[in-house]
């Protein structure tokens, strides 16, 4: 299996690039669509999430590279990101203080817009993990044929298991699916009509990282710190988190600070 999809003078297009792409073309048009519906200019949501993509890949590649030291030797590997090597929780850590930033500065509640942000995040997160699969990275322990038929899952899938004459577990595939779902739950949370501000990014937190916190514990190729996982170890905090904001947001009144309600502050420019 190829991870390029074709050559163009010289320069390979590789599907890792294309698919992070395409869930970021489409993670931007859902997002647009959703705050333009609750008012905000396209100007305002356009540029935050163009400052908020570009450090959210400076964050994911950071991370990576910072658990990674003995493989960049070269710096001029530290840039090439389309031969993999994104870490999501980097990008989010980033990404999320960029958006807070943004926010700030034009008074605007940071967690109504990652309340926008979520539906499509997560959807960009199942398209994407599609390029580990062409990478032939983020894959589980080794296992057989027999195992993976087992499954039902295309035989393609299971042929791209096959890395060096060994067949591994699809752990892309299970989070891709994980994250899916969690996509169309988010689609149902945002359109119920006493949903809170804040309880879109509440479920997103715990619910990636409840789906990461098991994957990770069946890959192989997991960044460490110690002894420990650390995409486990932000997983906790991410869930924590999120249950937080959700025990605070459903202490508010039941027709207090509905999500489908029009926003209600003034936004300046």
């Amino acid at each position: 299996m190829s991870d390029t999809i074709f050559t163009i003078a010289g320069i390979n297009i590789k599907w890792y690039s294309v698919l992070i792409l395409v869930g970021a073309l489409l993670a931007i048009i859902l997002i647009i669509r959703e705050g333009t519906k609750h008012r905000y200019p396209k100007d305002f949501i356009f540029n935050l999430l163009f400052w908020g993509i570009i450090f959210g890949i400076i964050g994911a590649r950071l991370y990576y590279v910072l658990f990674n030291l003995n493989l960049y030797s070269n710096i001029v590997d530290v840039f090439k990101v389309w031969e993999g090597g994104l870490a999501i929780h980097g990008g989010l850590i980033l990404g999320i203080i960029t958006i807070i930033i943004y926010c700030k500065k034009y008074h605007i509640r940071s967690i109504r817009m990652t309340d926008f942000i979520v539906p499509g995040l997560i959807l960009a997160q199942a398209i994407g993990r599609w390029g580990n699969f062409f990478n032939q990275e983020a894959h589980g322990v080794a296992t057989s044929i027999l195992e993976l038929q087992k499954l039902h899952i295309p035989n393609f899938i299971i042929e791209g298991m096959n890395i060096g004459g060994i067949y591994y577990q699809p752990t892309f595939l299970y989070e891709s699916l994980w994250c899916l779902l969690g996509f169309i739950i988010l689609l149902v949370i945002r359109r119920l009509k006493y949903t809170k501000v804040g309880q879109p990014t509440a479920f997103y937190l715990m619910w990636y990282s409840l789906g990461r916190f098991f994957i990770e514990g069946m890959r192989t190729d997991s960044l460490m710190l110690g002894g420990f996982k650390m995409a486990q170890i932000v997983s906790v905090i991410m869930f924590i988190i999120g249950l937080g904001i959700f025990m605070i947001t459903t202490r508010r009144g039941r027709f207090e600070d509905l999500y489908s309600k029009d926003a209600e502050e003034q936004i300046i420019f």
